[in-house]
């Protein structure tokens, strides 16, 4: 297989960096030979002690095999994306002995949003995401990169189907919450306890037949001209008003 055509990879020093301390494996790892990027050598010099192919590239050649444009002269072939099941996030926030929050996105499409929710997830504590296994954006070179190497540390799982899913975890006692303009004020509604998340499609939202699992709908107070913001933004939004709100002693 050429170089070009590895799947599994992770571009840019801060993502790479996260994989080697989550001992995600590293098959091979290919660097600008203009780099001068001190953490970038210390990457080299790790990975040279564990017999990593190391290979040194000239501009052009490197750039040819570059999947995102941030990859700051380091591109890391990878083992596989570890998904997680269901379960696996509930066990986490049982072992924590916290209250699960977990995300579910219904179908995000844009690499780049998705990574973006990712890192702000993982920034609030939540314990997992909940992906669709279709019609949605998977961890991808661009999505390690654009959560800053979060996916590292943050628990995702694919479903076939959200609201089954949904079903099952009010049966673990959770209730959940669905992002939609049309409801109710973050800062009036009470979004503590054990809660999901749930974030819809970049252009449509969430589904009908998601939304009508939720057990309540929550919007952002919007005061601008504008009345809609980007779906990792306000995404990251409500994640740090549920932080708020879980971090307040009753």
């Amino acid at each position: 297989m050429s170089d070009k055509k590895f799947e599994n990879r992770v571009e840019g020093k801060n993502a790479v960096l996260e994989c080697l301390n989550a001992k995600r494996g590293i098959k091979k790892l290919f660097i600008l030979k203009s780099n001068k990027d001190n953490k970038i050598n210390a990457i080299v010099d790790e990975l040279k002690k564990t017999g990593t192919i190391v290979k040194f590239m000239e501009r052009d050649e490197f750039d040819d095999i570059a999947e995102t444009k941030s990859h700051q002269g380091i591109i890391a072939e990878v083992e596989d994306y570890r998904y997680v099941e269901v379960s696996d996030i509930l066990d986490f926030a049982k072992s924590k002995n916290e209250e699960p929050f977990i995300v579910i996105l219904d179908e995000i499409e844009d690499p780049h949003n998705l990574g973006a929710i990712i890192r702000s997830a993982e920034c609030v504590g939540a314990h997992g995401i909940i992906i669709k296994n279709r019609n949605q954006a998977m961890v991808t070179a661009t999505v390690v990169s654009t959560s800053a190497g979060a996916t590292e540390y943050m628990r995702i799982a694919r479903v076939t189907n959200i609201s089954k899913t949904i079903e099952e975890l009010k049966k673990n006692g959770l209730w959940f919450a669905c992002a939609d303009m049309d409801g109710t004020d973050m800062c009036t509604t009470n979004l503590k306890g054990s809660i999901g998340l749930v974030v819809g499609n970049e252009g449509s939202g969430v589904s009908r037949l998601v939304k009508e699992k939720c057990d309540f709908v929550v919007k952002i107070p919007m005061k601008g001209h504008i009345d809609s913001l980007n779906v990792s933004v306000a995404t990251g939004i409500l994640l740090y008003e549920i932080n708020r709100q879980r971090c307040i002693n009753d």
